[in-house]
């Protein structure tokens, strides 16, 4: 087996499969990427068992046969090289050998029959979805989904396809964002909990690409298919929490704000916030917006006056300093809408301007009790 490819090419592409896999494995093949040559593709794959992901690479070769090389040697020497072709030979003694312009390489292999065969999803459904628009609603959910391991339906994010448009969700009980498109349609009606960290991976190649992703899922796993890529993985298992029930319907009053002036006044302010509960209270009267901490345990305190577009009651209303940064630096938008009822029930927070025609995105902050 032997074959010929450039070190540039072959680097880019490791580096993304590379991400597949974890630090220590359980089983210690998993530290290998597979190779599995014919002819003139090259199908490189990584895997954590969870998670498996394919690169397909047209490279100059007449031969067949599949290894296992160690992921971290290979990448290590693959930086070091200037653009150059490498050709890499399967030699008896159980070594790749690989040959630059300037050396020879040796490195130990292992069958690639040992590698764990990726799943091949049973009669699966299908949607096609532009990457960017991927892209974005990972980008714009996932920051909002819990790390919980006691509540795994709660630590991906909520895919829930229709005819009527897709919508992403993520939530840690704290917060929730719902990001929803009606310019992109499924075919079916369907619903599953992707993994956050196939999500992360997605989110880092889709983010440069202009391709369709086409994504097949059943009841188990789901395989995401674009450019040169196929990423597969097992879904979540379990009913996610019914979001909508959650989001208040009722909310009178409107505060309508510039995000980078509120984003700034809450980051400096929560600088003085009591340090566990990151607790800052809003006060809206009028066109005045009342911004304060006080850590009361230092006599720390901070207090900022923005104007705003305010109608409804006068209200006080307590967040985690946290969570609102977290949401106000996700969203992309000018002016900023904060809808609230009540002092106990969830804020919602949608931008104004800056969207796409049949995009929608949703931020629900549960407020904390004010201690007065």
């Amino acid at each position: 087996m032997k074959f010929i490819v450039s070190s540039s090419y072959l680097l880019k592409q490791l580096q993304v499969l590379g991400s597949v896999i974890n630090s220590s494995n359980t089983l210690p093949i998993l530290d290998n990427f597979l190779f599995e040559l014919d002819n003139n593709l090259l199908k490189v794959s990584a895997s954590d068992l969870e998670t498996t992901m394919t690169a397909t690479l047209e490279i100059d070769s007449k031969s067949q046969g599949s290894v296992a090389i160690p992921a971290k040697l290979l990448l290590d020497i693959l930086k070091t090289f200037p653009e150059q072709p490498l050709t890499f030979t399967v030699e008896d003694n159980s070594t790749v050998e690989i040959s630059s312009n300037s050396g020879k390489y040796a490195i130990a292999y292992a069958p690639g029959e040992e590698f764990p065969k990726a799943v091949v999803l049973d009669d699966p459904s299908k949607t096609v979805v532009p990457a960017e628009v991927l892209a974005t609603a990972v980008s714009k959910t996932i920051f909002a989904a819990g790390n919980d391991d006691l509540r795994p339906v709660m630590s991906g994010v909520f895919f829930q396809f229709s005819p009527e448009g897709l919508i992403f969700v993520a939530t840690d009980a704290h917060k929730l964002v719902k990001y929803a498109r009606t310019d992109v349609k499924a075919s079916q009606v369907a619903d599953f909990i992707m993994p956050k960290k196939p999500l992360n991976i997605l989110k880092g190649i889709l983010a440069a690409s202009d391709a369709e992703v086409s994504i097949e899922y059943n009841d188990s796993n789901a395989t995401f298919s674009f450019e040169n890529y196929v990423l597969t993985c097992r879904l979540i298992d379990g009913k996610y929490p019914n979001y909508e029930a959650v989001i208040p319907k009722e909310n009178p009053n409107k505060l309508l704000i510039n995000r980078v002036q509120f984003l700034n006044s809450v980051r400096r302010v929560a600088i003085f916030a009591n340090k566990t509960t990151h607790q800052i209270r809003l006060k809206i009267a009028g066109t005045e917006l009342n911004i304060s901490a006080e850590d009361i345990d230092y006599s720390n305190k901070a207090d900022e006056r923005l104007t705003c577009d305010y109608q409804g009651d006068d209200m006080q209303i307590g967040f985690n300093s946290r969570f609102l940064t977290e949401m106000l630096n996700n969203l992309s938008s000018d002016e900023i809408q904060l809808e609230m009822s009540m002092p106990n029930r969830a804020g919602i927070l949608t931008p104004v301007d800056g969207l796409d025609d049949g995009e929608t995105v949703t931020m629900l902050v549960m407020p904390v009790m004010l201690s007065n």
